[in-house]
């Protein structure tokens, strides 16, 4: 297994361990709480979510029966001995490079260190192609965690307006409430992403390792601190103000944890300052928007500043991923350009008509422009291509055919 296993590193529960003697990597069925995580952070897709046990899975490598001094299962059954386990000298893997776990098609192995060792036929690079080339889906969208995300950000949004621009008046009392109101469903709503919500509350445990559990943490505060400044305009208590200031940082670290999360090399259109922009621009376009709506201001030149500058994220983000050579983000484009187009254009005219409603009514837009993000965090789930462990084939099928029938 990897020795430097992203699966491992990334989990909030310490549900993975490796075995100090073999260095296999073990998964605990018990601790797991489903988040899934591991899934995104793993470059080979070797563990799997089981939805009916809302528990992820992996291969041990049959990890029973080598403690039985028997081989795995798959080497044993295995008629032409194609798979094969062996000990690995750690110190000559890495001398080496690990350049026998790297072929084309698969993913690189420096991101895990990887010790399988792949042997593959002689034939030039160019007629190696992975399996699944063109069969390339959407990915599954994750609606707890689109409108965690989106309501999150639009929840610290207009916290930090509050923060730094409302008073103690009636208004401001109404804005930070429904501030908080909208942070507490998002965080509700967070926990249906989970196989099993009723353990999330050990997703707190790696807060100084896995991103996911800072996010946590960050936002159990925000949502503490947004409700003391609230409760502190409602009762005129002296502490608004640090109140206020403990929830606009809280808020906004996460935020970056929540785009942290999605930094990971095992899903290349993710891994990319794009993200960090696309959520942090939410927040800046929605956020002042609810409470300015609220309040009574004017937010038109900040919420089209906010529009403007998440068309050209969007557009950047386009240009890397149809520009790149990667066959990851070329087929994420190939996503947006042609199975996904309909939802790219419907958030298009979202984001126009959205800014155009600012000079009409501000609920309207504030409407038209969630109903815009929610798209925009949609598309981010879905037209994510994952790195994987398809095999490479051979691509030149004729060649296969005489060589074959050779």
């Amino acid at each position: 297994h990897c020795l430097d296993a992203a699966c491992l590193k990334g989990c909030p529960v310490d549900a993975y361990t490796k075995d100090s003697a073999t260095g296999i990597v073990l998964h605990s069925a018990d601790a797991c709480i489903g988040c899934q995580y591991c899934t995104w952070n793993c470059p080979y897709g070797v563990p799997q979510y089981n939805a009916e046990r809302g528990v992820v899975g992996k291969c041990d490598m049959c990890y029973g029966r080598l403690t039985d001094e028997r081989a795995p299962a798959c080497v044993a059954a295995c008629p032409e001995e194609a798979i094969r386990i062996e000990v690995v000298n750690i110190a000559q893997w890495r001398e080496s490079f690990h350049a026998e776990a790297n072929v084309p098609g698969m993913p690189p192995a420096h991101d895990t260190i990887s010790t399988t060792r792949i042997t593959r036929p002689e034939m030039n690079d160019g007629e190696f192609r992975k399996a699944d080339y063109h069969r390339v889906r959407p990915e599954h969208p994750h609606w707890p965690l689109v409108w965690m995300l989106v309501l999150t950000q639009m929840s610290v949004g207009a916290m930090v307006a509050l923060a730094f621009t409302a008073g103690a008046n009636g208004v401001a009392r109404v804005a930070a409430g429904a501030a908080l109101l909208v942070g507490l469903l998002a965080l509700a709503a967070s926990t249906a992403h989970l196989g099993r919500p009723i353990h999330a509350y050990r997703a707190l445990r790696m807060w100084r390792r896995s991103w996911l559990s800072r996010e946590v943490l960050c936002f159990g505060l925000f949502a503490k601190c947004a409700a003391a400044y609230a409760a502190a305009l409602w009762l005129d208590l002296p502490f608004a103000g640090i109140a206020a200031a403990a929830t606009a940082c809280t808020g906004l670290l996460g935020v970056l944890s929540s785009a942290c999360i999605y930094l990971v090399p095992a899903r290349p259109a993710w891994n990319s300052w794009t993200t960090l922009a696309e959520f942090g621009l939410t927040g800046f376009l929605l956020g002042p928007l609810l409470a300015f709506s609220i309040l009574g201001g004017n937010e038109t030149v900040g919420t089209a500043s906010a529009a403007v500058a998440i068309l050209g994220v969007g557009m950047a983000k386009a240009l890397r991923l149809a520009r790149s050579g990667e066959f990851e983000l070329r087929s994420s484009a190939r996503l947006l350009f042609q199975d996904l187009r309909r939802f790219v254009l419907l958030r298009l005219a979202l984001l126009t008509a959205g800014v155009a409603a600012l000079y009409v009514s501000p609920w309207l837009a504030l409407a038209l422009l969630v109903a815009e993000e929610i798209i925009g965090r949609y598309l981010f789930f879905v037209s994510v291509v994952p790195r994987n462990m398809a095999a490479p084939f051979f691509s030149d099928l004729d060649r296969l055919m005489i060589e074959i029938g050779t």
